[in-house]
């Protein structure tokens, strides 16, 4: 993929599994692509989302963000509730790097919040994510090894997140708040 139609200028290239596949911005309103296949295997190919009007926000969102919540006399002038209903989203929709970094403020998010100032439910869709990579971290031992990023960023959100609801009394709203009444069944089973 490239910015220019002899693919010289911001050119991206990828193959194999999409793990391999990194999001990228580009500059312009078109984008070229080609896609050749060493026909290997039978596959159907590759997919990909092209969103347009998009240059530089996320990386200058992400910096102003990550500053501003550094700064300790300013934290009480944001709307926190409103910035973690955006960052919970942006977490849930965005993949690779982004969506890490998007956890990243989310957990400094919670380390500064008081009670009320963040809707903790709206993580139900992130906490979905990380048991099921628990769950398969549990069925896969034979393959024992370092945790993927997204998987270390989600588990010390939860934990911080965990810490910070029993020191606001509120441990046990989260938790229901979390789970499905199925999983609350099953994990009282066993």
């Amino acid at each position: 993929m490239s910015s220019s139609s002899d693919f010289q200028q911001d050119r991206h290239s990828f193959s194999g599994s999409p793990e391999k596949w990194n999001d990228f911005e580009l500059p312009g309103d078109t984008l070229y692509y080609r896609f050749t296949s060493d026909m290997s295997n039978t596959e159907w190919g590759y997919k990909f989302t092209v969103t347009v009007g998009h240059l530089g926000r996320f990386q200058t969102g992400f910096e102003i963000l990550k500053q501003m919540l550094s700064e300790e006399r300013v934290i009480p002038h944001l709307p926190l509730a409103k910035i973690w209903e955006w960052q919970v989203g942006v977490a849930c929709r965005q993949t690779g790097h982004q969506r890490l970094k998007a956890i990243h403020l989310l957990l400094k998010i919670v380390q500064c919040s008081t009670q009320g100032d963040c809707d903790l439910t709206l993580l139900k869709p992130l906490w979905q994510l990380f048991t099921h990579m628990e769950n398969n971290l549990c069925h896969d031992m034979a393959k024992p090894g370092i945790l993927l990023p997204l998987h270390r960023a989600l588990a010390e959100l939860f934990f911080v997140t965990e810490n910070r609801v029993t020191e606001l009394g509120c441990l046990q709203e989260y938790l229901l708040a979390l789970n499905t009444e199925d999983h609350l069944h099953r994990c009282t089973a066993q």
